[in-house]
């Protein structure tokens, strides 16, 4: 989080068109939304609890009830997961955040905090310095090492970042001496957030387009793709499973073969990410064994992790909370 979130006033966006829910809305689901605010702000968050739960009160009861339907019957842990998954909601922060912008010059949420947003900038760069290399990992990984000719490598990469919100990871990689960098989102709000930044920051060269992965419009392959909590929103979505199956597929038709996917996020494991591709994999291929199909017509296969995140032990496994790995496209 680089900045606090102010309250907005009536005047500091137009919401006509996502209007709030007349129903009440109880004190334990406004407490349950501002638990899972706080996902995206366990690394470098400077917001505080009063703070989160004043946001959490302006998230919940903007259900479009089209969007979500709040069953008595139903957890509260799912009503709170279907509400981060949805565009409405997304519609609404990023007003504000534009808003915010506008008034106060603050760059709104950073997902997983700045230091992960740089981790995964340095890490991704000498994973590519080492892909066009020649070379490869293995789930023991490798030591990086930066060539004399990087900076023209890095220029020959072209990068894509999925859901790219406030766009500030582009910025990153940019600082990492990347040129050619796109970030698309289905939020207007964010690509005009995500330009307006780019531009004060001298950031201009970056393209940033209105783009809904899971019905993508781009009729180009990136070397480069990659995913900062995306796939963690869609998961959260009330047809999550679903939209995660549309997610792979228009996933795998953005990476050029050969290419690098980056996925970073605070819902699945290195392990379960891998898991997942494996699975997909398997659904795209037409072979005797599944075995067969993992090991000869993969879509994508496992490349690296980031090993450098905080870890915790909770019942006798070492875990942290965010993962970062990167698969190849075949």
């Amino acid at each position: 989080m680089a900045g606090l979130r102010s309250q907005p006033h009536p005047h500091d966006s137009d919401n006509s068109s996502l209007p709030r829910a007349p129903d009440p809305v109880s004190d334990d689901e406004r407490s349950l939304a501002a638990d899972s605010w706080s996902i995206k702000s366990e690394y470098g968050s400077t917001l505080d609890d009063d703070q989160r739960h004043a946001d959490a009160f302006d998230v919940v009861p903007s259900r479009h009830a089209s969007d979500y339907s709040s069953d008595k019957d139903e957890s509260n842990n799912e009503a709170t997961a279907s509400v981060l998954g949805l565009q409405s909601y997304w519609d609404a922060t990023y007003a504000d955040e534009l808003a915010n912008f506008g008034e106060h010059g603050h760059v709104g949420e950073v997902w997983f905090g700045v230091d992960v947003m740089e981790i995964v900038a340095s890490w991704t760069k000498e994973l590519c310095l080492k892909n066009s290399e020649g070379l490869r990992s293995n789930r023991a990984g490798y030591e990086f090492g930066v060539t004399e000719k990087s900076e023209d490598i890095l220029q020959n990469w072209s990068v894509l970042d999925i859901g790219t919100g406030n766009g500030l990871l582009l910025q990153e990689f940019a600082k990492q001496g990347f040129t050619d960098l796109t970030g698309t989102d289905y939020v207007e709000g964010a690509v005009e957030l995500a330009r307006r930044l780019a531009d004060h920051n001298g950031f201009a060269h970056i393209k940033f387009l209105v783009d809904d992965v899971l019905e993508t419009k781009l009729d180009k392959q990136f070397q480069l793709v990659v995913d900062k909590g995306t796939l963690d929103a869609i998961g959260l979505h009330p047809d999550g499973p679903l939209k995660r199956i549309m997610y792979w597929n228009a996933v795998a038709k953005l990476v050029a073969p050969g290419g690098i996917l980056v996925i970073t996020s605070c819902n699945s494991t290195k392990d379960e990410l891998i898991q997942e591709v494996e699975g997909f994999n398997q659904t795209r291929t037409k072979a005797p064994s599944p075995e067969e199909a993992v090991n000869h017509l993969s879509v994508f296969q496992y490349f690296s992790h980031v090993t450098s995140y905080p870890t915790f032990m909770f019942g006798g496994s070492v875990g942290s909370r965010v993962a970062t790995v990167a698969f190849i496209r075949t």
